[in-house]
């Protein structure tokens, strides 16, 4: 055991010297303005957070020379801590800096988390100062957003404000002029550009509206929220929610990951496909079209509402909810079928299934509710039997009880109204 020197030897309950995750206690309350805090507010009978364990150590461990401490709360012992922090889930991890608190939604991943934390422990915005930092920033960042001016005026107070909101997100810088004379050529003396996978592209502000702040506002956070996607990402549960705010169609390429991240070479194919037409028209398709691809086919099943084999391509309207499914089997369409297939659903010429109306919502909670049961059938049986079988078996014996009773007592009154007739 090794005690930690200073006035939080209150709040460690114990550090262990093969394990750099700082355990706290009810104590953290009084010290949590203190520094910069990375926590994970867990409970030990969670199986999540026992997965998350390993990858959590991890964490700790590539961060433990930086000013970020990482840390976690047994919230079934320290609930005051749960209250406090108004935990309502396990696990829950939240990144918190003087009376700054954020909870992570993101990926459960090891460099996800690092970055994140490593990006919430700056400044919103950072300077940039050197000419030669532009290249550092575009090999560690696939994305990030910069401004090119003077401090100054609508735009820079749009760009500060919407810093703020996407840190947990993204990164942004502010530089001169004379630092990226040799990178790019921005239209205007102040102007907003986001790099995105080896290109650079400037966010348009039409001339008439620069000083209309809200107009502004408004169109700067919709550029923003829509570029900081990649071409490709991986689409999953933590970032669909993100990912359908874009006002975009989403198109999926769904294939089936096993347990080690691999895919059949078919499948492979096909993903390498789909992604090389957003490489190859990243210009005339990225204003209309966000593309992506799902390891897994439960999320898409709920999307579509039926079992889809893999791979698969399917194309989801984030505005009404409706989705598009090619009639063509996915496996055999080339580029130029993909292509053709997503400038008819621009037009509005495919068929659109799905949509967000009460008969569509209802029948997709029947479809989950099947096949989440399906899947515990599957899984184990004789635990799901018990499950749904005991309450059932309960409720039958009542309502045998409840229609017995009147049976028997229909048969006691027969023979005494007998007696009066005689």
């Amino acid at each position: 055991m090794k005690l930690l020197i200073g006035p939080y030897f209150l709040l460690i309950i114990a550090y262990v010297s093969s394990s750099r995750v700082l355990e706290l206690s009810d104590k953290f309350i009084d010290y949590s303005n203190d520094g910069m805090w990375f926590v994970k507010f867990y409970a030990p009978w969670c199986a999540h957070c026992r997965r998350l364990e390993p990858v959590w150590a991890h964490v700790a461990q590539s961060l433990y020379n930086t000013p970020i401490k990482v840390a976690k709360v047994d919230c079934t012992r320290f609930t005051a801590v749960a209250t406090h922090f108004k935990v309502r889930a396990y696990p829950t991890i939240m990144f918190i800096k003087g009376s700054f608190q954020h909870v992570y939604n993101g990926e459960r991943e090891k460099d996800e988390m690092i970055n994140y934390a490593m990006r919430m422990a700056q400044p919103a915005i950072q300077r940039v100062t050197h000419e030669d930092s532009i290249g550092y920033l575009k090999e560690t960042h696939n994305i990030f957003f910069g401004y090119v001016g003077k401090q100054q005026g609508p735009l820079w107070e749009m760009f500060e404000l919407h810093a703020e909101r996407y840190q947990p997100h993204t990164w942004f810088y502010l530089m001169s002029h004379d630092v990226i004379k040799n990178e790019m050529h921005p239209p205007n003396d102040s102007a907003v550009f986001v790099y995105k996978e080896d290109g650079i592209y400037f966010f348009e502000v039409n001339p008439a509206l620069i000083d209309d702040k809200e107009t502004l506002n408004t169109t700067l956070d919709r550029w923003i929220n829509s570029e900081r996607f990649g071409f490709f990402p991986k689409i999953t549960r933590a970032n669909i929610n993100d990912i359908m705010d874009i006002q975009k169609y989403i198109v999926i390429a769904i294939v089936s990951e096993n347990k080690l991240g691999e895919i059949t070479q078919t499948e492979k194919d096909f993903k390498e496909m789909v992604e090389s037409i957003i490489r190859k028209k990243k210009y005339e398709l990225n204003d209309h079209f966000q593309f992506g691809w799902m390891g897994t086919t439960e999320l898409a099943n709920s999307i579509a509402m039926s079992e889809l084999s893999v791979p698969h391509l399917l194309v989801l309207n984030s505005t009404t909810r409706h989705h598009h499914i090619p009639d063509d089997d996915p496996v055999l369409m080339t580029e130029e079928a993909v292509t053709l297939f997503l400038d008819q659903i621009h037009k509005q010429q495919a068929p659109a299934y799905g949509g967000n109306n009460w008969p569509v919502r209802l029948y997709r909670g029947f479809f989950e509710a099947r096949t989440t049961l399906s899947n515990m059938w599957r899984g184990n049986p004789v635990l799901t039997a018990l499950v749904f079988g005991l309450p059932l078996g309960f409720l039958s014996l009542i309502c045998y009880s409840v229609c017995c009773s009147d049976i028997l007592d229909a048969e006691e009154e027969e023979p005494e109204s007998h007696e009066k007739k005689d």
